[in-house]
């Protein structure tokens, strides 16, 4: 029973001289450069006598030995290592200032996109790679978008960021950077007064076209109208002719058939005649014996 708690106690002692002394040693092999460890999108550089000796950029645990041989043993003490991130990485210019063909002073908003491709030139070619990145970029897109018309900086700007991209690409990739898209985003007037007189005259224009739009419709409808009108009075004309020979058929017929319903049709169309044409009339009973005398002096 003693010896099986005896063991117990034993393995619970070593378990725990594990924990503190497992931490200790793995710290001292990494001190000493046996081990390294890569990140995701970091690239570490080692240098001996202040020469580059190699690079380790594949993600994981990594063993010098195994890469630069017994070299990798003087690194702790007569190298060093850098790390490098080579992730994908993104800047914005901002108000850029060009001035067009027209001499209108323009702010230029640039958008690119960059990532590490080579580590050591990173890190050896330049002092300040971002910033002389950050310079070429800002000069490219001044001088490609300098004394352009206003229309094509406004309109072409798909192909002007593709020059922009081109001509950095070749210095960026000497200094170990890999440029990615390059987009010139935005295009803006910086004179106050010059945007106050552009927006005036747009508001004038939309006024005028406004204008033309609403007079070339009252123009469209009166010449419907117009033309309406005249189908109705050419339609009512040939009406009105056709109405006396349509009248003296029927009247003829009449007259074929009897003559006394011919003489009734008459009698009334000239009392309507009579009403119509709202004269006085006056009535003279059939007994009444009066003269009267035409064309007689009074």
């Amino acid at each position: 029973m003693f010896t099986d708690l005896d063991s117990s106690l034993a393995g619970l002692f070593s378990f725990g001289l594990g924990l503190i002394y497992i931490p200790i040693l793995l710290a001292i092999a990494r001190a000493l450069g046996l081990y390294a460890v890569v990140k995701e999108c970091e690239a570490q550089v080692f240098t001996l006598f202040g020469k580059v000796i190699g690079t380790l950029d594949e993600p994981g645990l990594r063993f010098p030995l195994v890469y630069f041989g017994p070299k990798a043993l003087l690194l702790p003490f007569f190298g060093k290592r850098y790390r490098v991130s080579t992730a994908l990485r993104q800047h914005y210019l901002r108000d850029q200032m060009v001035n067009s063909e027209e001499g209108t002073p323009m702010g230029v908003g640039i958008w690119y996109e960059m990532r590490v491709s080579d580590p050591v030139a990173y890190l050896f070619s330049n002092a300040n790679p971002e910033g002389s990145l950050q310079a070429n970029v800002a000069s490219a897109a001044v001088s490609t978008l300098s004394n352009l018309e206003m229309d094509k900086m406004l309109e072409d700007r798909h192909q002007l960021s593709r020059r922009v991209r081109a001509e950095v690409s070749p210095l960026s990739e000497r200094w170990g950077y890999q440029l990615g898209s390059v987009y010139i985003r935005k295009v803006a007037f910086t004179d106050r007064q010059m945007v106050d007189n552009i927006t005036e005259k747009v508001v004038k224009r939309l006024v005028q076209v406004t204008s033309a739009m609403k007079q070339d419709g009252e123009n469209r409808v009166g010449l419907i109208k117009s033309q309406t009108a005249y189908k109705v009075s050419q339609q009512m004309a040939e009406a009105a002719a056709t109405r006396p020979a349509i009248v003296g058929d029927a009247l003829n017929a009449i007259a074929r058939e009897d003559s006394e319903v011919l003489d009734a049709v008459m009698t009334v169309m000239e009392t309507e005649q009579l009403l119509a044409s709202k004269a006085e009339v006056e009535v003279l009973p059939r007994e009444a014996n009066m003269l009267v005398q035409l064309g007689a002096p009074l």
